[in-house]
């Protein structure tokens, strides 16, 4: 259960990083 909480985290930080670096990429599109 550990492994799975760990895994759905690092996947939730991931879409994060790179929403930001999308909005940081492209601000005419936010």
């Amino acid at each position: 259960m550990m492994a799975l909480d760990l895994m759905l985290a690092a996947i939730v930080a991931a879409g994060l990083l790179l929403y930001l670096v999308a909005v940081l990429v492209r601000p005419e599109r936010f």
